[in-house]
């Protein structure tokens, strides 16, 4: 595997797919859903962001460079995957996905490894615990469903469900549900603007969970949507689901639906007391003349430490 790397592109991604009704076994209920492998990509979608980085501070700011959808909308799944991860493979990218690692990623691996296409990027790169396939590595792949339930502590949302409740616009221009209807009418333009609509609503969950975990500060925040807004208002003219999303964006009456105010006194950094520093600062107060009367160890660091 190659050494860490600093990434440079944020990619905000989703799919939308149709089961392959060659594959799945005859006696699958109807009303289960099918496992990843049975699923056939017909649309990949991604918010593509260029990530800038304060050098005193580390601190990040994304600037969106487009909203799309891979490819055209008359190609094939394989010549979508083949495409994609070449595409990824030519940047030092950071996934962004929702129920990626369940359901997104796993789709696009197994269908390519079906049609016999390389992945070799999302595989190879990192190291041991810093990689792509680290469950724990966000700053690689940031499955944002997973991150936000703390990895199943809490109970998990839908994209829908945390984009609404932040006074996002939520799902535009259909449902999952109603994307083989799509497919089968021939309309993939339709499908592709549904899932365009998926990855606006997860690169702002994204903006603001990096806000939330200190990854940047409410300037970049702020300068990180308004980017994705001239994004939208650019083009709103050919696009109008995009149009859409911002029009319904602006009007929310949820609570600070875009943009956060700076802290109005700097937080000042705490400095913890390193704990065996700490002990062995109380075992030399402990020898110190016979004046210092001999007290239990645990009360000693219950007073250092309250």
């Amino acid at each position: 595997m190659e050494s860490t790397m600093q990434h440079d592109r944020l990619i905000c991604l989703d799919i939308e797919t149709v089961p392959d009704r060659d594959l799945i076994p005859a006696d699958w209920p109807a009303d289960k859903f099918p496992k990843p492998i049975w699923h056939r990509v017909v649309a990949i979608s991604f918010v593509e962001a260029r990530i800038e980085r304060d050098e005193s501070t580390d601190r990040e700011r994304y600037i969106v460079e487009c909203c799309r959808s891979g490819g055209r909308a008359d190609w094939d799944e394989r010549r979508i995957l083949t495409a994609f991860w070449r595409h990824f493979a030519q940047r030092n990218m950071r996934m962004v996905t929702w129920n990626g690692r369940a359901f997104d990623v796993a789709v696009l691996q197994l269908r390519s490894l079906i049609h016999g296409i390389t992945a070799e990027a999302w595989s190879q790169r990192g190291n041991r615990w810093n990689n792509y396939a680290q469950r724990f590595a966000p700053d690689w792949h940031c499955d944002l469903m997973e991150v936000l339930s703390d990895y199943g502590a809490s109970a998990r949302m839908g994209l829908d469900e945390a984009a609404l409740a932040m006074g996002l616009p939520g799902k535009i221009g259909g449902h999952g549900s109603e994307v083989e209807a799509m497919v089968e009418r021939g309309d993939i333009e339709q499908v592709r603007a549904y899932c365009e609509g998926d990855v606006l609503n997860l690169y702002a969950l994204y903006v603001r969970w990096a806000f939330l975990t200190g990854r940047i500060d409410a300037a970049g925040h702020n300068a990180s949507m308004e980017s994705l807004v001239g994004c939208l208002e650019a083009g709103r003219a050919e696009r109008p689901h995009l149009g859409e999303f911002l029009d319904r964006w602006q009007s929310s009456d949820r609570p600070s639906p875009m943009l956060v105010a700076a802290p109005a006194v700097a937080a000042t950094p705490v400095t913890p007391v390193p704990p065996a520093r700490g002990l062995a600062a109380l075992r030399r107060r402990q020898t110190r003349g016979a004046r210092t009367r001999r007290q239990p160890l645990g009360n000693q660091a219950a007073t250092l430490f309250a």
